[in-house]
């Protein structure tokens, strides 16, 4: 197998961090909103809900900031080229209506890029909740279930959540830096390391744009213009396994794969938190992977968890290899990522 270019020494950069040092210095990651900085929000949604618009056609422009707007270009450089996450907590969002709640997520969206299809519905407005999915459906998006997910990427730039209610158990976020378990695949076994910049079957769930195959065939590690770039999901590498065509795993893969999950299982690589109702967490999506422990739900419906989620693509990002086109489409900066089928129109459904 011919590998891709591969980073001669191990990369030191804020993204490679250590998840128990995040977890000793929440201050790397965790904003608290002041009172004016809520009301500036609060503002902003009314200004944009007096204009009859549906909230996924919100702009920048339709959200205007008095002084907040400083703040998410600061949080933008923090994803791009800081640590990669950053949490917003203390919007009292138990006394909005959910329309008012998504209008403040999708405006802060807006500042910091620009929303992506999340479905082949269309919807830029995801709702992470357990509709009872069977998870071991090879057609199921794992987000619908309560079962543990793994370590994976999104397919955009930055994710983002809003947490209206919480799990009454469980349901926790985690979070592992990708370049800190390349580098320490590089010290520990370059032989295998070296394997996660081969193309690899990603099993495409159903979600099947015109004219392309059910599995994409992206590297789980990328090394392009002096960026290491991520794409994992590694339920979506197994089940993909199901089609003909697709690159049989060999021993060497599943080795090199085993041992990208340890590490990213490892406790101290990883961190996690609690995301409470009002928390609004953004990650980027290039650097580290995140993943959410296994939950158990209130009886009563009205209280069963339930976050909102964005897929952003981000003006200014790093430049992607060409092998993305596959998932994302377009590789243009600023307008890409998301799943597209010819079905496709975008909106945002508020439930």
């Amino acid at each position: 197998m011919q590998h891709y270019d591969i980073p001669e020494h191990a990369i030191t950069r804020p993204a490679a961090w250590i998840g128990k040092d995040m977890a000793k210095h929440p201050e790397k990651w965790l904003v608290q909103l002041a009172p004016d900085d809520i009301t500036d929000l609060e503002a902003a949604a009314t200004h944009f809900l007096s204009l009859s618009k549906d909230v996924g056609e919100i702009t920048k422009t339709d959200f205007p900031l008095a002084h907040f707007g400083g703040h998410l270009e600061a949080l933008r450089e923090k994803l791009l080229r800081g640590v990669g996450v950053e949490v917003l907590r203390g919007l009292p969002i138990e006394t909005y209506a959910q329309e008012f709640a998504a209008t403040i997520f999708c405006g802060i969206g807006a500042h910091l890029g620009s929303a992506r299809s999340q479905n082949a519905q269309g919807h830029i407005l995801g709702h992470v909740r357990d509709i009872g999915a069977d998870a071991n459906d090879p057609s199921t998006r794992i987000y619908q279930t309560s079962d543990r997910q793994t370590f994976h990427t999104d397919s955009a730039d930055v994710v983002g959540l809003l947490c209206i209610r919480e799990a009454q158990e469980g349901g926790k976020s985690l979070l592992v830096s990708a370049v800190t378990i390349f580098n320490r695949m590089r010290e520990l076994r370059p032989d295998l390391v070296k394997l996660l910049f081969d193309p690899i079957a990603t099993d495409r769930r159903g979600e099947v744009p015109a004219d392309a195959k059910p599995f994409m065939e992206i590297p789980p590690l990328n090394w392009h213009e002096g960026h290491l770039t991520v794409f994992y999901q590694r339920q979506y590498i197994d089940s993909a396994q199901r089609f003909d065509g697709a690159m049989p795993l060999s021993e060497a893969h599943i080795e090199a794969l085993d041992m990208f999950d340890a590490l990213a299982d490892d406790q101290d690589l990883q961190f996690g938190m609690q995301l409470e109702p009002g928390d609004m967490q953004f990650v980027y999506n290039h650097s580290q992977l995140h993943d959410r422990t296994g939950f158990r739900d209130w009886p009563d419906p009205a209280k069963r968890r339930h976050l909102l989620r964005l897929w952003l693509s981000i003006p200014g990002d790093r430049p992607l290899p060409m092998c993305f086109k596959e998932r994302y489409g377009s590789i243009e900066i600023g307008n890409r990522g998301g799943i597209i089928t010819k079905e496709t129109r975008l909106h945002a459904p508020l439930d």
